[in-house]
This record gives structure tokens, C-alpha cells and sequence, in this order.
């Protein structure tokens, strides 16, 4: 009853919420355009039912944080937030999306339901505050160089804005220039918040900053990472799937192919089930 209270305070409107099957965010990296996004949208969704798991459909509508200025970012705010906006009525299923700055979130609120400050954005005071004034969820990923402990203070911007509607993601802490790594001990620490705590796995295994300019990953490692955080007790999942991750526009070096993701949450159900029945 307790994490489906948090999950009801932190996002209202979830179907499939009845405390025991964790919540997944999943969707594309970005949109690349609204046939591949409605067709990833469908197939998700349909899992989630299957499996009745609360879901909700995650994509950017325009990517910010590139390493060259030749990356892809996207084929139109309005555009790609009117794709986001069609999703969440055609399925049912709240939306997410990441904002970058304070404009940003006023734009993106009036088509989504939960606002994603990003990583290296989780310090930005105006971020916060803006996004949370907007009344809509906001989840909050915890900067790959910042302690547990110190995330409380993002998590206080908000809720002190008068919006109590958080969770917070784990997506790995920098280690050493070309790197990530996940600190699972951090999870019950956040998970003393009081909010919903949830694991990015695609995003734990990037290795940013290669001499291409374009992000790498350890996509093998996804199912690794995904069962070793419900084993650990995490609210939620989150990671990016697309149909064919080498044609992906961004971070298809470390996407689930979306053909396996069936495969994956039946497993991660089954570890999910011994947890809760321990």
C-alpha cells in the first residue's frame, strides 16, 4: 500500500496502480516521427495491459544535450509535442518528456503530464521551481555527480514550489571519463525521500564522451541491470526502446530492441512477485 500511495501522489492518473507491479517508463530516446512513435506507443502499451503494470510513455520532443552540433535533434517542438500530446489520449497513458529550461516547461505542460529535469540540469533552481509551478508530475534524474544524499535538495526545490508530485531517477554516477556506474545502495537512500525512486537502466549504461562524438553503451547488459534493480526494490524502471536501435537518431548504442522488452518485463514480474512475497 505504501509505494502505491507514493506512486498516487507522484503521478494521479496511472492505470494498473495496485502496489505490486512496479512502474515502467519506457519509450524512444526522441521522436523521430509520429508512425514509429504511435507504433512503439502501441506495442508498450499493450504489454503494460498484458501484464498490468502501471506505464508510462516516455520521449524527448527535441534533444538538447548533444556532443556535436551535427546530432539529430529533433523534427519540430510543436510537432513532436502534438505526437506526445495524440499518445497520452489515443492509449490512455500520461506522458513523459525532459525540459531543459523554465520557458521550456510552461511550453511542454500544456501537451504532457510529467516533466523530466534532466541529469545535468537537477541543480537548476529555475528549472525546478518553473517546472514544479506548472502543477504537473516532475521526475527528477539524479546528476551522474551527485551523491544520493544530495538529491534531497533538488526533490526540496520542488516540493517547497508547492508540488509534491516527484519522483527521482537513478541513471549512474560518472566513473572515470568514458564511463557510468550504478551505486544501488543509493536507492534505498533516495527511497527515504518519502517519493518515488526509479532506475534508468539504458541511460546507467551509456559511455559518453567516445572520440566519435557519439555516445556509446552496453546494451547487453540491459536485462542485467533491470532485474539487479527490481532485486534491489526500485519503484519504476525506465529505458528506451526502439524497433531498430542502429537506425535510432539518438542513443541507439544502448536502446532495448523493442521485439525483447515482452521477454524482459516477464521476467522482471517474476522477480518482482518473490520480492513482495519474501
Amino acid at each position: 500500500m505504501e509505494k502505491r500511495n507514493k506512486l498516487e501522489q507522484a503521478i494521479p492518473s496511472l492505470r494498473h496502480n495496485d502496489g505490486n507491479a512496479f512502474l515502467l517508463i519506457a519509450g524512444p530516446c526522441i521522436i523521430e516521427g509520429r508512425e514509429m512513435a504511435l507504433q512503439i506507443a502501441e506495442t508498450i502499451y499493450s504489454l503494460s495491459e498484458k501484464y498490468k503494470i502501471p506505464f508510462v510513455f516516455k520521449a524527448s520532443y527535441r534533444k538538447a544535450n548533444r556532443s556535436r552540433l551535427d546530432s539529430f535533434t529533433g523534427i519540430g517542438d510543436e510537432k513532436a509535442l502534438k505526437i506526445l500530446e495524440e499518445i497520452g489520449k489515443q492509449f490512455p497513458v500520461p506522458v513523459i518528456t525532459d525540459v531543459h529550461t523554465a520557458g521550456e516547461a510552461v511550453m511542454a505542460a500544456s501537451y504532457v503530464d510529467v516533466l523530466q529535469i534532466p541529469a545535468f540540469l537537477c541543480r537548476q533552481t529555475d528549472l525546478l521551481v518553473a517546472s514544479a509551478k506548472t502543477g504537473k508530475s516532475i521526475s527528477i534524474k539524479k546528476g551522474q555527480f551527485l551523491s544520493p544524499d544530495a538529491m534531497k535538495f533538488a526533490v526540496d526545490k520542488v516540493v517547497e514550489s508547492g508540488n509534491k508530485k516527484v519522483l527521482i531517477t537513478e541513471r549512474g554516477t560518472t566513473f572515470g571519463y568514458q564511463d557510468l556506474v550504478v551505486d544501488f545502495r543509493g536507492i534505498p537512500v533516495m527511497q527515504q525521500f518519502g517519493f518515488p525512486v526509479v532506475l534508468d537502466v539504458t541511460h546507467s549504461l551509456q559511455q559518453p564522451n567516445q572520440e566519435s562524438g557519439v555516445t556509446g553503451g552496453t546494451p547487453a547488459l540491459i536485462e542485467n541491470m533491470a532485474r539487479a534493480g527490481i532485486a534491489v526494490g526500485v519503484d519504476g524502471i525506465f529505458l528506451e526502446t526502439h524497433p531498430d536501435p542502429a537506425r535510432a537518431r539518438s542513443d541507439g548504442a544502448n536502446m532495448l530492441p523493442l521485439h525483447q522488452l515482452d521477454r524482459l518485463l516477464s521476467k522482471l514480474i517474476r522477480i518482482r512477485d518473490v520480492i513482495i512475497n519474501m
